[in-house]
Parts: C-alpha cells; structure tokens; sequence
C-alpha cells in the first residue's frame, strides 16, 4: 500500500461497491440534506415564520441571520483540526447534537434576543456538515475517487432544498411552528446522530488529508490580496453570491403574500431542482466554454429572473422566474473554482479557492440583513429584490474583466 493509498490491506479499493467509503459517502449526503435543508433554505421560513409569530422586525430577524453565516464562516477555519485531534465520527456527531439543540430553542423561545444564541449554536452544527468538514471527511476516506465522492456527498445540498422545505412547511401549516420546529429537532435525534454514529467508522487513513498546501506554490494569501487577478474573480462572485444567499433567505417572505405559504415552499423546490440540473449542464459542457463569459450570462439570467419577479405577481411567471434562477444557483458555487483552475497555477488552487470562499462567505453573511433592512424601511420586497438585480448585473460586468496575472 502506498502512503496516499486509501485502500486496507487485502480489502475492496476506492472502485469497488463494498468499499466502506461510499457508505460514508451516503451519510455525508444526509449531513448536506439536513445543513443546507435546516440552515441555508430554512432560514427563509424561520424569517417569516418569526415574523408572524412574534412580529420581530425583519432586520432583526436578518441580522440574525448574519451572524450565523458570519459565526459558521469563522468556525469552518477551524474545522479540519478538530476532524484531525478528535475524529470525523465525533466531531459531526457533537455539530448534529448543536444543530438539534438550536432547533429546539427555535420551537421554545419567546424574546428576540434568544434567537442569537440559538443561531450561534446552529452554526456550530452548520461548521460540523459545511462544503470545508464534508471535504475533510471525504478526504479521509477517497484519494483517487475523491472528486465523485465529494460531488455525490454534495448533491445533499441541492436536495435539502428539495426534501426538507417544502416538508417544513407543510408541517407548520398543519401543526404550527412549534411543533414543526420540535419535530425537526426529534429529527436530528432519532435519524441522523443514529446514522452518523454507525457510518462514520474509524478512517483506513489519517495522513495526506486535503488541506496540506501543494509543493512549490508560488502564490502567498498576501500577494493574492495584492493582485487585481484574484480580485477579479474573488469580487464578482462575493457580489453574486451577496444577492444570492440574500434571497434564497428572503424568499419564502416575499413570495409566500403571492402564492401562499405551500406555494412559496414548492417555489423552493422547484428553484433547487433546477439548481441540479444546472450542475449537469454546467458539467457536460464546462470543458467547452470561456468560463467567464459564462459565469457573466449566469448572472445576468438571475437578475433578469428576479425582474420579473418584481414585475409580476401570476403564479405560473413566478415559478418560470424561479426555474431560470435556479439554473444558475448552484454554478454559482462551482465557477469561482472553475476560474481559478483555469487561470492560476495548479500549486496554488487549494490555497486560493479557499482564500476565494473566505472572502465570499463573510461577504454574503451580510446579504439577508442587507435585504431585510431595506424591506423594513421601504415596507416591501420591491427595492431589495432591485438590489439584487444591481448586485448580480455589476458582478456579470466585473467577472469580464480579466487583468493579467503577476508573473510568478
């Protein structure tokens, strides 16, 4: 066995069925399905939700907001070395029992200032089932299946969109906030802790994890700073990705008075489908395209969509807009990496796509209190979705811009 082999002595390789990895990699899908499905797309419902229930003021409720994005940002950093001192099994299992706990609180609280500590308590679950703690535990597990394991584990995100709003909703419909919110954290306790402590068994490996910087990288965190090369893809995307997650978050709270409460969660669903087909488009034919020119027509179609969501209120418009934002939702997230591959030396991707990311997360954790103060101050959904049109044409033009790269 070679040292970077993920292969045990006498068992099944990465390629075979029976290699424990790809039951690792099931689970990883089900961690993404409950990250992304109670953190990024639930937001949206806890918004209005709390609103209605409470009659918190909508910046209140995004400022929130903001800071879990901001405090899961800060905790990502830290997340490989936590994997590395305790073990993938531990460290999710403790992220899951935080995520299920912050439910709860959401089910139980009564004052404004208990949902803080309830969102920071959700990041640290959030920080345990992120793109950053899912690539390390793949890591551990694939070095020559890698890319399809993470790309498989991944698709959780995509699905928890699909899956767990629209259930979210209904249950709320049904059964009330409470007892949906309480319901999610019975969830978190009886399905995924259980499925967790029995997937993730102890790593055939512990060496050569992902985060070890490449050989000879000529490119420093500092001198990428430096350099309009980087800004010029790291810019454009933080902008995008600004109105993006701005409003994925808002979404449920401005289309749920047009469409109604169900409605607006299949609004969601049908938003995240398109985001995966979108995905396989993107990887059919990204071998073929200017990956700029693309990523600025991606752009450009989401703030045509989001136009026309602002200029119409018939059910069956809104849903197309949704689609065709959709398309473009979850490229959004693969093309800065596309970009960098393609553009600055190979040594030096890891380094810079996770500088990228840095500055693209804590840009973006400021989207929906962005967005949620000017629906406050404006009394409707009209100027903060103009924004994100603003936002999304200004990074299509950025992005075309490509300053030459300092020699290295």
């Amino acid at each position: 066995m070679t040292p970077h082999s993920a292969t045990p002595p006498g068992g099944p390789g990465e390629a075979s069925i029976r290699y424990a990895g790809w039951r690792v990699v099931a689970v990883c899908y089900l961690a993404a399905v409950f990250c992304w499905g109670f953190g990024l797309y639930g937001h949206g419902v806890y918004l209005a939700e709390l609103n209605r229930l409470h009659g918190w003021s909508t910046t209140a409720i995004s400022s929130a907001t903001t800071v879990f994005y901001l405090a899961t940002a800060a905790l990502v950093v830290f997340v490989s070395d936590a994997i590395a001192r305790l073990g993938p099994r531990l460290v999710m299992l403790v992220g899951a029992a935080c995520f299920g706990a912050a439910m709860l609180l959401l089910a139980t609280m009564s004052q404004l200032w208990q949902l803080f500590p309830a969102y920071l308590i959700m990041a640290v679950g959030a920080a345990t089932m992120h793109v950053g703690a899912i690539s390390n535990v793949i890591g551990l597990w694939f070095v020559q299946r890698r890319g399809l394991a993470l790309s498989l584990a991944l698709n959780g995100a995509s699905s928890g969109g699909i899956l767990v709003t629209p259930m979210l909703l209904l249950a709320i419909t049904h059964a009330g906030f409470e007892q949906a919110m309480t319901g999610a954290a019975l969830a978190f306790a009886f399905l995924l802790l259980p499925v967790l402590a029995w997937g993730i068994a102890h790593p055939p490996r512990q060496a050569a994890t992902p985060g070890a910087p490449p050989p000879a990288a000529s490119w420093t965190r500092r001198r990428a700073l430096r350099i309009p090369a980087f800004w010029s893809v790291a810019a454009p995307f933080a902008l995008a990705l600004t109105a993006q997650v701005g409003f994925l978050v808002h979404q449920v709270a401005f289309l749920q008075p047009l469409l109604g409460r169900a409605e607006a969660g299949i609004s969601v669903a049908v938003l995240t489908v398109c985001a995966i087909a979108g995905r396989f488009m993107l990887g059919a034919i990204a071998n073929r395209v200017d990956i700029r020119k693309f990523s600025a027509w991606s752009m450009a179609s989401q703030a045509a969509a989001l136009a026309l969501m602002i200029w119409t209120a018939q059910p069956a418009a809104l849903y197309f807009a949704c689609a065709v934002y959709g398309l473009s939702a979850g490229n959004l997230i693969t093309l800065p990496s596309l970009a960098i591959q393609r553009e600055f030396e190979a040594a030096s991707f890891g380094m810079l796509v996770g500088l990228s990311w840095a500055i693209c997360q804590f840009t973006y954790a400021f989207g929906p209190g962005l967005l949620g103060a000017i629906r406050d101050a404006t009394g409707g959904y009209a100027a903060p979705i103009a924004l994100c049109v603003a936002l999304k044409l200004a990074a299509a033009l950025l992005v075309l811009i490509k300053p030459k790269a300092a020699a290295a």
